[in-house]
């Protein structure tokens, strides 16, 4: 009976953890010399969350980034994290937030696959780590990622 109610409370403790879906994962390639990239993802969660940092072995320095046009300017910045409004996607993309990969090991060509680890917090303050694998994507990828 104690096994079945361990397997039970372990199912529950995965489920809660377990709500962020992510889709769509890529990294836009880079040329040699290139010592930054980007990362472009969408998100979607049953419960209120905020990505709060990303991890990969693939960069020194990885950061949520968000980019915006502001007196005809591009200006990109770092920021602090992104909110997951339950059941609405919440899209990283070129032209908008994003994840800023600086300091690469070494160069991304298309069909390399990337580990990134995103830190996500939940409302109660709770902090879920969740694996990926991203897709290198060839350089000239758009804003809509085709490949």
């Amino acid at each position: 009976m104690r096994n079945i109610f361990l397997l039970i409370a372990f199912s529950v403790s995965f489920a809660v953890h377990a709500q962020v879906k992510v889709e769509k994962l890529w990294v836009r390639g880079t040329v040699p010399g290139q010592n930054s990239t980007g990362a472009f993802m969408t998100l979607t969660s049953d419960k209120p969350v905020s990505l709060v940092a990303v991890l990969s072995p693939a960069a020194k320095i990885v950061e949520i980034h968000d980019m915006k046009i502001d007196n005809n300017v591009m200006k990109m910045s770092a920021v602090d994290k992104i909110d997951v409004v339950p059941g609405k996607p919440t899209e990283l993309k070129p032209g908008g937030y994003h994840v800023m990969m600086m300091g690469l090991v070494n160069p991304l060509n298309k069909g390399d696959t990337v580990p990134i680890t995103l830190e996500f917090r939940s409302a109660d303050g709770k902090i879920t780590r969740q694996q990926a694998n991203a897709e290198v994507r060839d350089l000239t990828s758009g804003a809509s990622g085709h490949k």
